[in-house]
């Protein structure tokens, strides 16, 4: 991994993509690249007890612009700064420039991603958070985008990795998944 620089007190690494994007080395909540961190429902900005369509915020709500919007955006809200959640287009922009390996570290499996100037990050198998159930940690991670689905008000895209695939995805609003931001 190349030189750990910091936006706001969190690390990022620039992996030499195209739009210059810079990832956090860690999801939100964790302190080091392996942990899960925290859960979020889309367009929440705390962990619950219970992920449940009845407690959703956004969940069949004509929701759609998150982006930066601290009321919305868990990465604003508890980084600050420049810190945001990615878009569809910038998790597909990670999918098709860099390279995927399915490994362990500190005994959690997740992808390695390697950008274009081999740079890299290390994005864990947290699974995700249906109702009051953790499901599929060390199987399959899930990762919020802030895009919305746009046929629809229940789901929003994410970012879906497990030891075979790696994709972008939709997931229902109500579910909690992990959050990895990014900053320009």
């Amino acid at each position: 991994m190349a030189e750990v620089k910091m936006i706001n007190g969190h690390e990022y690494v620039d992996l030499g993509l195209p739009s210059g994007l810079k990832w956090a080395t860690c999801n939100v909540g964790a302190s080091s690249p392996e942990e899960y961190g925290d859960y979020y429902a889309w367009g929440e900005i705390k962990p619950k007890h219970e992920y449940a369509s009845v407690n959703s915020k956004t969940y069949d709500k004509s929701v759609y612009h998150i982006q930066e919007n601290p009321t919305y955006d868990v990465a604003r809200a508890k980084w600050g700064g420049s810190w945001r959640i990615p878009t569809k287009a910038e998790f597909e922009e990670l999918l098709n420039n860099c390279i995927w390996s399915w490994e362990a570290k500190n005994g959690k499996k997740g992808y390695k991603v390697i950008g274009p100037n081999n740079n890299y990050i290390f994005m864990p198998a947290a699974g995700y958070f249906h109702q009051s159930s953790l499901c599929f940690p060390c199987v399959c991670g899930r990762y919020w985008s802030s895009t919305s689905f746009p046929s629809n008000d229940i789901n929003a895209y994410s970012l879906n990795l497990n030891n075979k695939d790696y994709f972008a995805s939709f997931h229902c609003r109500y579910h909690g998944l992990s959050v990895r931001p990014v900053s320009e």
